[in-house]
């Protein structure tokens, strides 16, 4: 248990008949004993919310993250950082939610911090179960395990997904006036 995460409580005030300045030769006792209280009852407190405290994924201890995530279905992939594991515990639930939808597959994109650029249905008037995803090369390079991963979660069974890389470029265009005058002349016999 840390104490340092809980909440403290007030400082409990005891009334004392004895209160007053402190001599040197003389200790008080309320004082010590008020403080004594304190600290009984702050770890008391603190232990009694540290059951609630495991319950966020993204402060909770490692084997307790893996009963929450066997809890919302989520599995660890090989190579996935802890950190990102966490995160896809804590959103699991509302990625579940928002799952088979164009708007929900990008927020559950955006809460995994991969940027999407574009996400389009039915293109191809042939194959009209093929969804597409645009994503800039880095995105795909640096998630490719967890986009798969994300596509077998929560995509629709009746769908296949493609991806398609997207490499953003600036282009810089400048405007200037131009002027013409026209005239035509006809003439006939």
């Amino acid at each position: 248990m840390s104490d340092q995460n809980a909440p403290q409580m007030e400082e409990i005030v005891i009334p004392w008949w004895e209160d007053g300045e402190t001599t040197s030769d003389t200790v008080k006792e309320p004082y010590f004993l008020t403080r004594g209280v304190t600290a009984f009852l702050n770890k008391i407190r603190s232990g009694l919310l540290f059951p609630l405290q495991q319950i966020d994924a993204l402060t909770c201890h490692e084997s307790l993250l893996n009963l929450l995530a066997w809890d919302r279905d989520i599995q660890r992939f090989a190579g996935e950082p802890l950190s990102l594991f966490r995160t896809r515990v804590k959103y699991a639930a509302i990625n579940a939610k928002d799952a088979g939808s164009v708007a929900g597959f990008k927020r559950i994109f955006a809460r995994l911090g991969i940027g999407i650029v574009d996400f389009k249905e039915r293109q191809d008037p042939v194959e009209w179960d093929v969804c597409l995803i645009q994503l800039t090369d880095s995105d795909i390079s640096m998630n490719t395990r967890l986009l798969q991963t994300l596509i077998r979660q929560y995509g629709r069974t009746c769908r296949r997904y493609r991806f398609q890389i997207i490499y953003p470029s600036t282009v810089t265009l400048a405007a200037n006036g131009f002027h013409q005058t026209f005239a035509l002349y006809s003439a006939s016999l």
